[in-house]
């Protein structure tokens, strides 16, 4: 009888060890896969943050900014692990609050955060730059009014005038501040450019005669006037602020292009452009080149820079 209780005794306290190894074992499964869960959640909105301040990163024709984003965002979720593991949890949560705040404020919330993922990946593996053809220049059969009809285009560009230049300024701040240690200079030319393509409204001149408003009277105006109007008042504002600008008069038309320098220095504009303007819709990013400079159209027709020709035909390459 002794020897039997023993026996019954034993394999209860085999059953209840194997009992505890099982919950234990199940127990340690479900804390690593939550903190893989965890974990996942850190990396998915520390990326994109991480992203904005670090420069595009190239190789050839690849921009590693997702990758090594997502790479730094993966260590710094690793150390957090490894070194202070119970702040974790908190960390998440209060990364989620804040997003939540952001949204119903409308600041960096879940739907921005979807946004610099798009745009990540858009960079990486999206959209090209689209050369137009070459700028076809048609002599007019007069030359005399062609060269005094440049003339006038040209005399009417002035960005050393106070309020073109404070008007250049002020707007050149009002978008993409927090990008500038990404992209640089850049963010004030292409935050002046959203806000004159934003606020110019069309407005015609009369019938019998052409007039063009210098950028101040455009300005003053209240952002009101024709093709050629919205040229000089872009390309004197821009100019106000360092950018090099020229116009392109077409038949019945007059546009305005930036140059935006070298290959590199192309394909990095073309990277914030369609990072900084991804709420609006970007098939490809318009261009001329001749002789490896490269130059984006900036027409009051185009969304963002870089939007679509009307024509390519041209009577004059103004350059200013």
């Amino acid at each position: 009888m002794v020897i039997k209780s023993k026996l019954v005794q034993f394999s209860l306290d085999i059953m209840d060890a194997t009992g505890m190894n099982l919950n234990d074992d199940k127990y340690i499964t479900i804390r690593k896969v939550l903190l893989v869960i965890v974990s996942i959640l850190t990396i998915l909105p520390l990326a994109p943050l991480i992203n904005r301040y670090i420069p595009p990163l190239m190789i050839g024709d690849w921009n590693l900014d997702l990758t090594v984003s997502l790479l730094l965002a993966g260590l710094a979720t690793w150390l957090i692990l490894r070194l202070f593991r119970f702040l974790l949890i908190p960390a998440v949560a209060l990364c989620v609050l804040v997003l939540i705040y952001n949204q119903l404020t409308n600041g960096y919330g879940f739907s921005s955060m979807v946004t610099d993922y798009k745009t990540m990946v858009e960079n990486n593996w999206g959209r090209n730059g689209q050369k137009e053809t070459d700028l076809v220049l048609t002599p007019g059969i007069f030359d005399g009014p062609l060269t005094k009809t440049i003339k006038a285009l040209q005399s009417k560009v002035n960005s050393s005038d106070s309020v073109v230049r404070n008007f250049a300024v002020q707007h050149s701040l009002d978008n993409f501040d927090e990008y500038h240690t990404k992209y640089g200079p850049i963010v004030r030319t292409l935050s002046l450019f959203k806000y004159i393509n934003s606020n110019f409204k069309y407005v015609s001149d009369s019938e019998r005669d052409e007039y063009f408003a210098t950028a101040r009277e455009t300005i003053l105006n209240g952002m009101g006037g024709d093709c050629d109007d919205h040229s000089i008042v872009m390309v004197s504002c821009l100019k106000a602020i360092g950018a090099h600008c020229r116009m392109v008069l077409s038949e019945g038309h007059l546009y305005p292009e930036l140059y935006a320098g070298d290959k590199k220095a192309f394909d990095h504009l073309q990277q914030a452009i369609i990072y900084l303007f991804s709420d609006r819709p970007i098939d490809n990013i318009y261009y001329h080149e001749q002789d490896g400079k490269y130059w984006i159209n900036l027409d009051y027709t185009a969304k963002h820079p870089g939007g679509p020709y009307l024509s390519e035909k041209a009577y004059a390459i103004i350059d200013l």
